[in-house]
């Protein structure tokens, strides 16, 4: 079975704890804000997204990590072996549209991951009165993958979007691994 490793990671009070919950069907910590302390990792299983028949589907590990930069130290450790990134942030908070910037330069420039790995994810909280037309990002987040959640409005459209992002990094590991195997045999 493969495994897949994303990392959730962007501003406090984003929607991350609550977004990962929501992806891999977890009850865990419903209800009130409560801060992840460092790291929480979610472990699910997608049996067909896979995307060939070698393997008996996917085992995915969503690393929520915590918005709070107290843990900086520990970024590096985080990020090891990681296939993806996920950011989240609320984009009803200008301090959030600044804020991802860094999350972007930290988690995706610094690994070697190309954009198509990364995911940006503008997080409605309920309630909220969200623009999702007028989102304006600077480069270079302006050239990722943007979606919009809102879990009142349309979890399924969140859901599709995120089965396709994860479909394409299962696409992209299995592109890499034929490709090494390629080279060992030639």
């Amino acid at each position: 079975m493969l495994k897949v490793k994303v990392l959730l990671v962007g501003p406090r009070e984003a929607g991350k704890s609550v977004l990962a919950n929501f992806v891999s069907e977890s009850v865990e910590g419903i209800g009130s804000y409560s801060p992840t302390q460092g790291v929480r990792i979610l472990e699910y299983e997608k049996p067909n997204l896979n995307g060939n028949s070698k393997g008996a589907g996917c085992r995915f590990e969503l690393w929520d990590c915590s918005g709070d930069q107290k843990f900086e130290t520990c970024w590096p450790a985080l990020m090891k072996d990681s296939h993806g990134i996920i950011i989240i942030f609320n984009p009803e908070l200008p301090s959030h549209l600044k804020e991802i910037e860094m999350w972007y330069s930290c988690f995706v420039q610094q690994q070697p991951l190309l954009d198509s790995q990364c995911l940006l994810v503008a997080h409605h909280k309920p309630g909220s009165a969200g623009d999702a037309e007028n989102l304006s990002l600077a480069y270079p987040l302006n050239k990722l993958k943007l979606i919009h959640s809102n879990l009142e409005e349309d979890p399924e459209d969140v859901r599709m979007e995120f089965m396709k992002y994860f479909r394409s990094i299962v696409t992209l590991i299995n592109e890499s691994r034929e490709r090494e195997e390629m080279s060992i045999i030639s």
